[in-house]
């Protein structure tokens, strides 16, 4: 079998490519890494942004949905392929008019996720607590500090909306940026 020589020449190449373009990881790295600060300094202005954002991309997802859905107007399930455009459409435009009210509606949404992932997360760690030893105690952590978050967002709405979706954006877009770095110099340096 020519699975592990075709691995290996995989992770050859990958890292060959890396090695020879490093200065654009680490420009990216800088980059995300800044506007992750910038997000973490000002959260409203970035959850602002991020509502924003996302109401264009299902602004535009939901019109190319209708496209799509009228050009193959004979396949099955068209209404439901209409509906599910349209909504998308509609969506996006009251994202668009309203992001304010737009910012609520995302933080409870986040909050909401938090909550369920904790959830899973701490049952999936007490499942599997033989198989994981002292490990499933690290997922048992995470599920708590999920729930902790989601507490926090939860309990704290209206006015954590203001700063959920930007603080964590922000964190999400300065561990990836560092991440990027990481790798650009090892890269470097390899």
């Amino acid at each position: 079998m020519t699975l592990p020589n075709d691995i290996n020449k995989l992770q050859s190449d990958m890292s060959a490519a890396v090695k020879a373009h490093w200065k654009a990881f680490l420009f990216e790295g800088i980059l995300l890494a800044a506007l992750g600060l910038a997000a973490i300094v000002v959260p409203p202005l970035a959850s602002l942004a991020v509502t924003i954002f996302l109401g264009w991309m299902f602004l535009i997802s939901g019109i190319g949905g209708l496209i799509v859905t009228y050009w193959a107007r004979h396949m099955p399930g068209f209404w439901w392929s209409l509906i599910s455009a349209a909504l998308a459409v509609l969506a996006g435009m009251i994202l668009l008019a309203r992001p304010v009210q737009g910012i609520l509606t995302l933080t409870i949404v986040v909050g909401a996720y938090f909550l369920a992932e904790g959830v899973a997360t701490i049952m999936y760690a007490l499942e599997h607590r033989r198989e994981l030893s002292e490990r499933w105690s690290w997922l048992l952590f995470g599920g708590l500090m999920d729930i902790v978050i989601a507490f926090l967002i939860i309990a704290g709405l209206p006015g954590s909306a203001d700063w959920a979706i930007g603080l964590l954006v922000g964190i999400n877009l300065l561990f990836g940026g560092a991440t990027l770095i990481g790798v650009a110099l090892a890269a470097r340096n390899s």
